[in-house]
C-alpha cells in the first residue's frame, strides 16, 4: 500500500470511530507500529488529526485547522498537479520548496524520484523528502514556527534563504491574475519571493481555483515565472497574457502551451 493510499485509510478509519490506536491500525492496515507512528507524526502536522501517545483522534470541525481542511479541497486536481510537476525533476536537481497543500503533494511524488536536494520551510515536505528510500538530501529552514501549516516564516528563515542558491523554486500561490502571482498572507508571500530570488527558474503550482484571483501580497511579476502546473487551461486573455510573459504552461493530459 502506497503512503497515501495509508493515509486515506487512516484518516476514514479516524472520522469513522472517533478514536484509534497504533496497535489497531498497524493490524487492519497490515504494516508496522513504527510506519503508522511515523504516518500519524506527519498527518498531525497537516492539520489532519490529533496525535496521543499511542494513537489518534478525530479534529471536531472547530478546531480544524485552515490549512488541514485545504488538504481535501481539489484534492484530485492537486494529486494531477504533483504527478505531472514532479516529472520536471530529476536525479541532482537543486529545489526550493515553499509550504502549502499543493507543494505537500508536490512532496509526496517527489519523494519517488532519483535523489535531488531540496530546501524547504515546511515541516511536513521535509519529512515527507527525508523519508524516501531514493537518499534525497533536505534543508530544512529555520525561523519562527507557525503550528496550523507547521512552517517556518520571518526575518530569520528568510535570511537562510538567502544562503542557498537553486536551479529550481516551485512556488504555491493564492492567486494569479494577469498582473503576476500574489499571495493572501504576508509571511508566506515573503518566503516566496525569497526563494524566486535565489533560483534559476521558477514553477508555480496551482489549481485552476487560483486562477483570474487577487490577493493582497505580491510574490511576483509573471515574467519571473518560467512554468505554470495547471490543472485546467487558463481562459483566453489569462492564457495569452502568461504565454506573452514567456509563461509555458502544462496541464496534466492536455498538450503544453510554450511560451
Amino acid at each position: 500500500m502506497k503512503p497515501s493510499e495509508r493515509h486515506a485509510a487512516i484518516i476514514k478509519l479516524v472520522r469513522d470511530s472517533g478514536k484509534v490506536t497504533v496497535d489497531f491500525l498497524a493490524d487492519h492496515l497490515g504494516t508496522s507500529k513504527e510506519t503508522i507512528r511515523r504516518d500519524l507524526t506527519e498527518m498531525s502536522l497537516r492539520g489532519q488529526l490529533r496525535k496521543y501517545h499511542g494513537g489518534a483522534e478525530r479534529l471536531d470541525r472547530a478546531t480544524e485547522g485552515e490549512f488541514g481542511a485545504r488538504l481535501h479541497e481539489q484534492a484530485d486536481e492537486k494529486r494531477a498537479i504533483g504527478q505531472l510537476a514532479a516529472s520536471l525533476f530529476d536525479r541532482d536537481d537543486t529545489l526550493f520548496i515553499d509550504t502549502g497543500t499543493t507543494t505537500l503533494v508536490f512532496a509526496e511524488e517527489l519523494a519517488s524520484r532519483p535523489s535531488m536536494t531540496v530546501v524547504t520551510n515546511s515541516l511536513a515536505i521535509t519529512q515527507t523528502i527525508a523519508r524516501s528510500p531514493e537518499g534525497h538530501r533536505v534543508f530544512l529552514i529555520g525561523g519562527e514556527f507557525l503550528e496550523e501549516a507547521a512552517e517556518n516564516v520571518g526575518p530569520l528563515a528568510v535570511e537562510q534563504i538567502a544562503q542557498f542558491t537553486a536551479r529550481d523554486a516551485v512556488i504555491t500561490v493564492g492567486a494569479i491574475d494577469a498582473t503576476g502571482a500574489m499571495d493572501y498572507e504576508l509571511r508566506e508571500a515573503e518566503i516566496a519571493r525569497a526563494m524566486i530570488a535565489q533560483a534559476r527558474r521558477v514553477t508555480v503550482i496551482a489549481d485552476e481555483t487560483k486562477l483570474n484571483r487577487t490577493a493582497l501580497f505580491r510574490v511576483c511579476q509573471l515574467n519571473q515565472i518560467h512554468r505554470l502546473v495547471v490543472n485546467s487551461y487558463p481562459e483566453p486573455h489569462l492564457a495569452e497574457v502568461l504565454t506573452a510573459a514567456g509563461v509555458e504552461i502544462l496541464v496534466p493530459n492536455g498538450e503544453h502551451l510554450a511560451a
